[in-house]
């Protein structure tokens, strides 16, 4: 069922308990793009992910996935979808291979099938070299890799990976990226949560932010960025150790205020430096001001 957004979310709320977890979630993703959500742990990122991947039913609201509703019509949903989550969902003692083919058999492919599919994505994850090797000898990168693999053993037109790089190195991380790039320019649509503001500056398209169970905000990276002002101003120590930042619109007359305002705390060593906004900047203010209307 074709239609302009993968995914519509509308009023959802979740609690768990006592534990309020999902507070009026509403959010759109546009169909073949990349979007993040970006929060802190226990904002919600995973409750969210697992609704709208059928595993857990909302209290409230309506979310539909692919055009199909993920409570009256959860089997069609999950023919949408391939869900790659937090933990490695393969088997230690087979290898590569063998994890790919007896994916593809469960999946309803023929012998055959799974064989050629087997050999398709272990080329296309980079994987070709280690087909033959158990799972057990695998870094963390390949081992991601391979589960990303094996989510995709049937074409789905929608991706859904929580945290994927959590606790991969520099190396690793930056090969799963390309990768995320590669299946995003082919056209699936992938639905991302993730505590690295980088990995969300690097990969999405659009950007939701969360805190507290609520979506504080939403756009692209650049349109978050400018929530924050034109520049930053970084206060350094004589160890060039940052003491203070501050926004400012980046005009003269806005760093002039911003020296003028704070001229009587700067040390005789004290250095000024001016940058962009990153997404720390932005998930800082968003997170920070939240925690402040939710007090």
């Amino acid at each position: 069922m074709a239609t302009a957004f993968a995914i519509e979310v509308s009023g959802i709320r979740k609690s768990f308990g006592k534990q309020v977890v999902l507070k009026n979630i509403n959010l759109n993703v546009p169909t073949g793009k990349v979007f993040a959500l970006l929060g802190p742990n226990g904002a919600g990122k995973t409750t969210l992910i697992n609704i709208l991947s059928t595993l857990v039913i909302p209290d409230s609201g309506s979310v539909l996935v692919a055009g199909y509703d993920v409570v009256t019509n959860k089997e069609r949903v999950k023919q949408s979808i391939s869900l790659t989550g937090q933990s490695v969902a393969v088997d230690e003692m087979l290898t590569a291979t063998e994890n790919l083919q007896m994916m593809g058999r469960l999946s309803g492919l023929s012998a055959s099938e799974s064989r050629i599919r087997a050999t398709e994505l272990l080329k296309y994850f980079d994987l070709a070299e280690a087909a033959h090797k158990r799972m057990k000898t695998f870094s963390g990168g390949m081992r991601r890799r391979l589960d990303l693999a094996i989510s995709l053993v049937v074409g789905r037109s929608i991706l859904f990976l929580d945290e994927p790089t959590t606790g991969l190195d520099t190396r690793s991380r930056q090969a799963l990226w390309n990768i995320v790039l590669k299946l995003a320019a082919s056209g699936i649509t992938i639905f991302l949560t993730t505590q690295y503001l980088e990995e969300a500056d690097q990969l999405a398209d659009e950007i939701a932010v969360i805190a507290n169970g609520h979506i504080v905000a939403q756009g692209s990276a650049e349109e978050l960025k400018s929530r924050i002002g034109g520049e930053v101003i970084e206060l350094r120590n004589e160890n060039d150790q940052i003491i203070r930042e501050f926004p400012t619109d980046g005009s003269m007359e806005g760093l002039k205020r911003v020296l003028d305002q704070y001229n009587g705390s700067f040390s005789d060593d004290a250095r000024v430096s001016i940058r962009r906004p990153t997404m720390d900047d932005v998930f800082l203010d968003l997170t920070t001001e939240k925690q402040e209307v939710s007090s």
